[in-house]
């Protein structure tokens, strides 16, 4: 993406009411002001807060938002040019159940009060497959103690990925810290089961993926 198309992606996203895009001194220094609030100043609702991390474009964001008007969706991404899509498609679509919000995963215990979050979905991370990225998986046991600290007790995780060494690392994790696992499909376009919203909405890179039969996995669980 060239430059000038960057920055006037940034510029249009200054418009949008559902972007907020917080600096990190803002953030780190807990000045964000919908933290503990979204459903009473932003959403207007008490309807459960559903949270994409690592949103990309947002496609799965407005997707679910679709789906599920009987809930909110939030995609989290540092990369604002990217989830530009999504937040425009949001706004020209008169949706009021879908926001974004340009901030780095490890912070969202800032930008979300304790129990203010239903479920999280994590959708095709990088896998950070070299062991010296371990600390940036997604699904390590340092992130997961993160999303504890904003979900609901009841509430779910998903893990949406083309990553077989992503599925069994989380699922090993999992197993071995005492997690609920609740569900696993290592191919859930060739295998039963899987929930409608876990095949009926796909981003443009797993449409690629598909095209050249790369299995998608899926897991859902619980952190204890």
């Amino acid at each position: 993406m060239g430059s000038k198309n960057k920055l006037k992606r940034f510029k249009e996203n200054e418009t949008f009411t559902n972007v907020f895009q917080p600096t990190r001194e803002e953030v780190v220094g807990d000045q964000f002001p919908l933290k503990g609030k979204w459903s009473a100043d932003f959403f207007k609702n008490d309807n459960p807060i559903v949270l994409e991390l690592g949103c990309g474009k947002g496609e799965y964001s407005v997707g679910l938002a679709e789906r599920f008007p009987e809930k909110n969706f939030i995609g989290i991404d540092i990369k604002g040019a990217r989830f530009w899509r999504g937040a425009k498609t949001a706004v020209e679509s008169g949706m009021n159940n879908v926001a974004f919000v340009r901030t780095q995963i490890e912070l969202i215990h800032h930008i979300f009060a304790a129990n203010e979050v239903s479920e999280i979905w994590i959708t095709f991370p990088d896998p950070q497959i070299k062991y010296k990225r371990t600390k940036h998986r997604m699904t390590n046991a340092e992130f997961l103690e993160r999303y504890k600290k904003i979900l609901k007790p009841s509430g779910f995780m998903h893990l949406k990925t083309d990553s077989e060494f992503m599925h069994g690392y989380t699922l090993g994790l999992l197993h071995g810290l005492g997690h609920e696992v609740i569900y696993a499909n290592h191919n859930i376009y060739k295998n039963e089961g899987a929930p409608a919203e876990v095949t009926g909405i796909q981003t443009f890179y797993e449409s690629q993926y598909l095209e050249v039969n790369k299995p998608i996995t899926y897991i859902k669980f619980r952190i204890k």
